[in-house]
């Protein structure tokens, strides 16, 4: 009998021991499943919590990139606004500038007709300052030579009158005699 004892006491252990298992098993499955929906329940909770905060992130993110577009292009229209103020100043500088240039060119060219008229009313009054003067040392020199002339003319006359017997004086007359 004592060698039944080592198989009958742990066989009444054993029964004892698959009762309370099975019984227990039970109550785990049990357990286990309604903790198995509360996570689901749970899950399912954060899944629609997720997704609505995902709807409200994508709404939110769609707002800011509405207004971050919509101040891009208010950006880029003052941009615009401003390059197009600027073109147009340089425009209106560029043109101012031409004209100016233009009225520059035109009051060049009038200056430059009068300027050759004047150098070719110059250069025919420096011809005839040349031509008078030129008249005038021909004068001087016509002068001289007539001066020369009647010089010859008189000095050729009184060397004739000179030799002349005509114009030769007298003997004088004899002295008297002195007293004496």
């Amino acid at each position: 009998m004592k060698k039944w004892m080592y198989l009958i006491f742990p066989g009444i252990m054993l029964g004892a021991f698959l009762v309370f298992f099975f019984s227990y098993q039970k109550e785990a499955a049990a357990r286990e499943h309604a903790r198995a929906e509360q996570v689901k329940k749970l899950a399912d909770e954060k899944a629609a919590a997720k997704a609505l905060a995902e709807k409200k992130d994508a709404a939110d993110a769609k707002e800011r990139q509405i207004a971050r577009e919509k101040e891009d292009a208010d950006k880029e229209a003052a941009k615009l606004a401003k390059l197009a103020a600027a073109d147009k100043e340089v425009k209106d500088a560029t043109d101012k500038a031409l004209a100016e240039g233009d009225k520059a060119a035109k009051e060049v060219a009038k200056t430059e007709i009068e300027l050759d008229t004047l150098r070719k009313a110059k250069d025919k009054l420096n011809r005839e300052a040349f031509e008078l003067a030129k008249q005038v040392e021909l004068a001087k020199v016509a002068k001289r030579n007539a001066e020369f002339d009647i010089q010859r003319t008189t000095e050729m006359i009184s060397r004739k009158a000179a030799e002349s017997s005509l114009t030769a004086m007298p003997p004088p007359p004899p002295l008297p005699p002195a007293p004496k």
